[in-house]
């Protein structure tokens, strides 16, 4: 009997990948074989997630960090042309900086020259993982520094993402959450419009364009980008479906059970799939806490089991197996 373990990272404490190990381990303690599938849904862990399931080599970069300073990033390039790109390396809120962080200056220009790196490289078709971004230029600096170094030259962009939120409402969202006061939001929110209605496209109102404060929008505008669930990338990239078809029960994981885990997030993603498949297989949540207005969302779990550390959830896997 085989459990396949899918869990999300555990985010600040535990990558995707520790996840997956410490309850498979478990899991095999109790006697069941488990197989280790580390997944994303466009923020934490993506990058990590796609290129393992891709087979993406990393290539390190010399770009620049949201406030200009030089930085180094690593993209991961696949043998058949797809690159893998995470706006969290070169514009993100945890990059290592000798500025201080300043809301309104910040710039995707670093993720630009990402981009531009792996076209340069023979990358035809480039995934943007949009998690984490320090950012709200609505691209601009991205869209600089690809026009600067010849264009996409024929290489097409998806962008991955966890949120559905328009352009314009990139910086009521998400700015607080990067270092913008109230008097500042006012000002990005008054940008992004002006660069809705300069764009060649424009992205006012189109789901998904305010990720990683409008990038996501911006590279629509200007390159056509496909905007998509980071979720169901991730789980496409991985073959989830396949593994599906003779699993005996799936396992998920995030670091807190919460409202917002049905709204777009990747247990949300895999329990829709689960659901598809058209075969009865038990969905296990291991988790780091859970809220208390998870309400009804609870029943889709045969079981809940809470862990905090690895030695939890490999209890918690050795339970699994149990029952």
């Amino acid at each position: 009997m085989t459990i396949l373990v899918a869990p999300d990272s555990f985010k600040g404490t535990y990558s995707a990948a520790e996840v997956a190990a410490a309850i498979a381990a478990g899991i095999e303690d109790g006697g069941l074989e488990a197989v280790e599938l580390p997944v994303a849904d466009g923020g934490e862990g993506t990058f990590e997630a796609l290129c393992r399931s891709l087979g993406a080599s990393p290539v390190t970069v010399d770009v620049v960090d949201s406030w200009g300073e030089p930085l180094r990033a690593v993209l991961g390039l696949a043998a058949e042309g797809t690159a893998v790109v995470e706006v969290a390396q070169a514009s993100g809120l945890t990059a290592a900086r000798n500025t201080p962080a300043d809301a309104m200056s910040a710039s995707t220009y670093g993720t630009g020259l990402l981009i531009a790196a792996a076209v340069s490289r023979g990358a035809a078709h480039i995934l943007v993982a949009a998690g984490g971004s320090a950012t709200t230029d609505g691209g601009a600096g991205a869209v600089q520094a690809i026009s600067e170094r010849g264009g996409l030259q024929g290489a097409r962009i998806t962008v991955l993402s966890d949120v559905t939120t328009g352009f314009l409402d990139a910086a009521r969202v998400f700015g607080p959450q990067k270092g913008a006061d109230p008097a500042t939001v006012i000002l990005l929110e008054e940008r992004l419009e002006q660069l809705a209605a300069s764009y060649p496209r424009n992205p006012a109102g189109v789901p998904r364009t305010g990720a990683a404060g409008g990038l996501s929008g911006g590279l629509w505008a200007y390159f056509g980008a496909e905007l998509v669930s980071g979720a169901d990338a991730v789980l496409d990239a991985a073959g989830f479906d396949k593994y599906l078809e003779t699993v005996a029960a799936v396992v998920v994981g995030e670091g807190r059970l919460d409202s917002q885990t049905g709204e777009g997030k990747i247990i949300s993603a895999i329990l829709e799939r689960v659901r598809k498949s058209g075969r009865q297989i038990p969905l296990i949540a291991v988790v780091g806490s859970v809220a208390e207005d998870l309400g009804d969302y609870a029943q889709n779990f045969a079981e809940i089991h809470i862990a905090t550390d690895a030695a939890a959830m490999r209890t918690a896997g050795k339970a699994v197996a149990a029952r």
